[in-house]
């Protein structure tokens, strides 16, 4: 099974190296790596050209935003599964890519997600927060919770059939797209209990108030285009249940 693996980085040079090196530790035998850059200056696209031909698709040019990075990196996927790992994330361990593989070849899955943990930027052996990919499915979106997006893995031909990154969200374009997948499409999926992928502490999701608002407002407008019932106080109410997440570790 031919797995397409996606970085999408704007001057991301102090971190990317851990990305690609977890990348291409993998064992799995038929991995596509792409890296979408959005015309860094910071010495990042050095860095990605300095492992030669092991990145199989690099490109570098400004786009419109993180979300149209990632649907130009799809676009360039060739592979029957596609994965997104950010730029300042890395595998668990090297054998998170056959885990995955062998889940979706099990299981006739169509998306396959697990769990990540957050880690802190001086000590990355340092879990601040555990965030599980288990949860009631698809019922849960309901809330405003999603598995978490960098642990998941879905067929491509998902995207070919329900469209890939709806652009018009500036921060869960990635809530939306699951939302379509899992809740509108039903499409059949496998949860694994294992920490697929290690995350430093931060992202555009989880900085300051205005970002938190933003988002759950974007969370019901999602819900609402799609047709599933909610509202704000149920969406509000999810940040009860993470706090779980900062005490929690995994087994």
């Amino acid at each position: 099974m031919k797995v397409s693996l996606i970085t999408v980085c704007y001057n991301a040079a102090p971190l990317i190296r851990s990305c690609i090196d977890s990348v291409l530790a993998q064992d799995h035998p038929d991995i596509e790596y792409i890296i979408v850059d959005g015309n860094s200056n910071d010495g990042t696209q050095d860095i990605v050209k300095s492992y030669g031909g092991r990145i199989a698709k690099f490109i570098s040019e400004k786009d419109k935003g993180l979300y149209d990075a990632m649907n130009k990196g799809i676009g360039m996927a060739t592979g029957e599964v596609v994965g997104i790992i950010n730029a300042d994330d890395f595998y668990a361990s090297p054998g998170v890519i056959s885990r995955v593989a062998r889940e979706f070849t099990d299981k006739q899955a169509d998306a396959v997600f697990g769990d990540i943990v957050y880690v802190r930027e001086g000590d990355l052996e340092k879990v601040i927060r555990y965030f599980p990919g288990k949860g009631n499915w698809p019922a849960d979106f309901t809330r405003g919770l999603m598995p978490p997006h960098p642990s998941f893995f879905v067929r491509r031909r998902l995207y070919e059939q329900i469209g890939v990154f709806d652009t018009s969200y500036k921060i869960c374009a990635d809530f939306d797209l699951m939302v379509r997948f899992l809740y509108k499409g039903a499409a059949p999926f496998s949860y694994v209990p294992e920490t697929f992928l290690r995350m430093r502490a931060g992202g555009s999701s989880t900085q300051g108030l205005r970002s938190t608002l933003t988002i759950n407002q974007e969370m019901l407008r999602s819900l609402r285009s799609h047709g599933v019932r909610s509202n704000l106080l149920k969406i509000y109410a999810k940040y009860f249940s993470k706090v779980f997440q900062l005490i929690a570790r995994p087994s």
